[in-house]
């Protein structure tokens, strides 16, 4: 019996427990630490996001990215320096084991509700009871694949997500379908390990963020593009300042600034790099494709109608996520069918949860609810406190009831 059940150890996960933690409620959290950040992203590629946002949240603020480097001597600049991924995955574990000490590296099978609880069973059979359970699952869980390389084995077509080390490409024609940042790191990082690599993209060019400008912004720069953890400008800095009211807009106009807002680039220090080695196939889609003598046959239709046929060694998709519940396959069919959904997206309140009572949402399936702060990790120094501070007083008030009536 624990009164909060964690499901995933990423920035999200691990930020809530630590909070929680601080507050003396009883919690257990189940995954793997930072298994997307460290297993489903290419080795050798930057984060998108600055410095500054790349913090995971502990309560006393001392658990940044730029005190971990500063006490390293690792150079780091809060908006000048590009954070790598093997400097954030080394920073998140250290934070890990100083602030979530008793993550439990086992994965949630199943989880169902019973009665006024939850039910959790682990991979190693082991069986538990929570009050609450928070689904802070990465994204992972959520790949896109286009439905025209669904047919096709894993070792002719993968999402970008199965791949870590590239290097296994070396010497083969790989195919990357994409437009956004991984896309653009995945072709580079492809090229720069010896493969031969095609970016094949519905997009007419693509878009790369423009290099931080030397010195001290102006005034009047920092009023025209306010800066925030999801780039510069005043509907990002909305996003991240007033997620709560994000969810009163009409579905349509969430839906919408979901897809646009933020919508497909990639850093600026990749240009350069990505268009050394990297060939692009522009305003075209994928009509077919067909495995042909242990490679792919892609037919692609461009804009103008006309097609064009491609013989590949391998396809990646680098075509996002989609945080669908009915992927969750962990929740139970009943547990599934009673979440409320828009967009396939799970709707949550202003605390997060869910229209299961009990059941909580952060991080990407809470997109629809509180925008495109969700998609990034400085998201979580809004969740951490306030989902913390509301169960840890729901949680007291359960204790308080159960221990009177058992008096």
């Amino acid at each position: 019996m624990t009164q909060v059940a964690i499901v995933g150890a990423g920035p999200y996960g691990l930020s809530i427990a630590a909070h929680l933690r601080s507050l003396g409620i009883s919690y257990r959290i189940f995954g793997t630490p930072l298994d997307t950040w460290r297993r489903h992203m290419p080795a050798g590629m930057a984060l998108k996001s600055d410095g500054f946002a790349s913090n995971l949240s502990d309560p006393d603020g001392k658990g940044t990215l730029a005190n971990y480097c500063a006490e390293r001597g690792i150079p780091y600049h809060a908006t000048n320096l590009a954070v790598s991924l093997d400097t954030f995955c080394e920073y998140a574990l250290d934070f890990q084991q100083r602030f979530v000490p008793d993550l439990e590296d086992r994965q949630v099978v199943s989880v169902d509700k019973v009665g006024d609880r939850f039910s959790l069973a682990l991979d190693d059979g082991e069986t538990l009871r929570a009050d609450y359970v928070i689904g802070a699952m990465g994204i992972t869980h959520f790949a896109q694949v286009p439905e025209q390389l669904a047919h096709l084995p894993e070792e002719l077509a993968s999402h970008s997500s199965a791949h870590h080390d590239l290097s296994k490409f070396a010497g083969r024609e790989v195919t990357v379908i994409g437009a956004g940042a991984s896309a653009v790191d995945v072709a580079t990082l492809l090229s720069e390990a010896g493969a031969k690599t095609t970016l094949v993209t519905r997009r007419d060019s693509l878009r790369f963020a423009s290099p931080p400008s030397p010195g001290t912004r102006s005034a009047w720069q920092r009023i025209k593009h306010p800066s925030t953890g999801l780039g510069p400008g005043w509907r990002s800095w909305f996003c991240q300042n007033t997620p709560y009211l994000f969810r009163f807009l009409p579905g349509n106009a969430r839906l919408l600034i979901i897809r646009r807002h933020l919508g497909p680039f990639s850093a600026g220090t990749m240009k350069s790099r990505f268009e050394a080695g990297v060939t692009v196939t522009p305003q075209a889609n994928i009509e077919k494709a067909a495995e042909e003598n242990g490679r792919v046959r892609l037919v692609l239709l461009g804009r103008d109608g006309t097609r064009t046929e491609v013989l590949t060694d391998h396809v990646i998709a680098a075509t996002g996520y989609s945080p669908d519940v009915s992927r969750l396959r962990f929740l139970s069919e009943s547990l599934r069918r009673s979440i409320r959904t828009h967009g396939r997206m799970p709707m949550v309140n202003g605390g997060f949860e869910s229209s299961v009572p009990g059941l909580y949402f952060v991080g990407p399936p809470a997109v629809d609810s509180f925008g495109p702060l969700m998609r990034f990790m400085v998201g979580a120094e809004y969740v951490a406190p306030l989902v913390a501070r509301r169960l840890a007083r729901r949680a007291r008030r359960t204790a308080a009831v159960r221990s009177v009536a058992t008096a």
